[in-house]
């Protein structure tokens, strides 16, 4: 017999590969809000302020994960916006003075600290290490009172890149909780108007706008969820991981779209989506895409990770958002098939897709040999083609779900454990990379 939790899991898989497959989550029309409406379906979600000033408030709520339980969590969100999980990511030019107003609103003292910054300010005061009447440290940080309690963080964005900010109260209970999220920094060397968009500034970290991913690698106790819930205590030394989260989800949940309605409080999808790079079409034509894509990644983890990402090498630009620079401007980047992100790291790294061998049915077939037929076991992804926008016939009774010859590649973590759920194989840190043939010939 089939448990209604694995039940409920293969549903879920199958609807979302037929809705990533076909309608690929069409912004809007998946959605929970006005706002989400307006979401790509793929990439960063940013909150951003004409002012960076930003107004972050706590709210309870419940997470999905596909073994079909639920999890209290703890989050951040700005305004009066409802719960969400991770917290918004917010996005903010360099030099300017971001300022996070902190409401609490739950049963105990929080805090906020942002690694990388410098010169934190709370309350106009320097951001420090609190200390109770017995000298031990509760806080690494000022901290907003329990139920109603408020504190103002200032600093200045003075260099780009990807950066972290979470409690710094209680932290291994307060994080694995919900309460964080990642700030982006963009260069002053870009220029929107002109088309121009830069990781850092440096001409080398241009990258296509509309292909910025992040990937916020989580963990979580169930049962420390379960205690703060009951407000009951919980024995920090018996933390156990039994879920991994990519943007607040478990696979398969993490390739679907942003906004998607069946996750309401879990925004942020994880897929990757990109076209083929192509330098040699002139710049009007459709199809013309110069630039790779741009990776950011965030551990909030109590542990390394070691991701890895099929089909493609990454170029690491930055760690801990410092340019990959040498004396003298020497380009110190260079190329990875798997990344090992410490706790509190966050990495950058451009990628791209492109047809290295000129394969055109006509002028430049490039053999390849397919399996006999007995031999031939093709999934719901192929296309009956090894290339890329080619479809070809599929054996009698195959189901097909790619439409137009796109390609797949997964993503997941090197830590096989982490590509569970509470046990369940083919969940927690996986997604994918979906490459569509190049423009025009998008799929529908």
């Amino acid at each position: 017999m089939i448990s209604r939790n694995f039940t409920r899991y293969f549903a879920r898989l199958g609807l979302i590969a037929v809705l990533v497959c076909t309608t690929f989550l069409t912004a809007g029309s998946d959605t929970t809000s006005a706002q989400q409406a307006t979401w790509p379906v793929a990439g960063v979600i940013c909150t951003t302020n004409a002012t960076a000033t930003f107004t972050l408030t706590t709210q309870e709520g419940y997470i999905y994960l596909p073994d079909g339980n639920v999890v209290y969590m703890w989050g951040l969100s700005e305004g009066n916006n409802p719960f969400q999980h991770p917290s918004p990511v917010l996005c903010v030019n360099e030099g300017d003075t971001v300022t996070v107003v902190l409401h609490n609103t739950l049963p105990e003292a929080i805090s906020l600290i942002f690694p990388g910054q410098a010169d934190v300010l709370a309350n106009g005061a320097p951001a420090q290490p609190q200390f109770d009447a017995g000298g031990n440290l509760v806080s690494l940080a000022q901290t907003a009172a329990a139920s109603g309690g408020s504190v103002t963080y200032s600093f200045v964005a003075s260099k780009p890149g990807t950066f972290l900010y979470e409690s710094g109260t209680d932290a291994l209970k307060q994080v694995n909780m919900g309460l964080f999220g990642a700030l982006i920094v963009r260069p002053a060397l870009n220029n929107p108007a002109n088309g121009e968009t830069y990781a850092y500034n440096d001409a080398t970290t241009r990258y296509k706008p509309s292909t910025e991913f992040i990937l916020i690698l989580s963990e979580l106790d169930p049962m420390l969820h379960a205690a703060v819930e009951m407000r009951q205590p919980y024995d920090l030394s018996q933390y156990h991981v039994r879920y991994w989260l990519i943007n607040g989800r478990s696979f398969p949940d993490t390739i679907a779209g942003n906004g998607a309605a069946w996750l309401p409080d879990q925004p942020y999808s994880s897929l990757v989506y990109i076209h083929p790079l192509n330098t040699t079409a002139a710049p009007s034509d459709p199809a013309y895409n110069p630039y790779p894509a741009l990776m950011r990644y965030v551990n909030v983890t109590t542990e390394d990770q070691s991701w890895h990402p099929h089909g493609n090498h990454q170029r690491v630009i930055a760690q801990d958002s410092n340019l990959l620079v040498g004396p003298g401007g020497v380009d110190l980047s260079y190329e990875k098939f798997a990344v090992l992100i410490g706790p509190g790291q966050t990495w950058d790294m451009l990628f791209d897709w492109r047809d290295a061998e000129n394969w055109d049915p006509v002028t430049n077939p490039i053999p390849v040999t397919i399996p006999q037929l007995q031999n031939l076991v093709p999934g719901p992804f192929y296309s009956g083609s090894p290339y890329l926008g080619n479809l070809d016939t599929l054996p009698v009774g195959t189901q097909a779900l790619n439409q137009c010859g796109e390609y797949y590649h997964i993503a997941h973590s090197h830590q096989l454990q982490k590509i569970t759920a509470w046990g369940m194989v083919l969940s927690g840190y996986i997604t994918f990379s979906r490459i569509d043939p190049p423009l025009p010939n998008q799929c529908p």
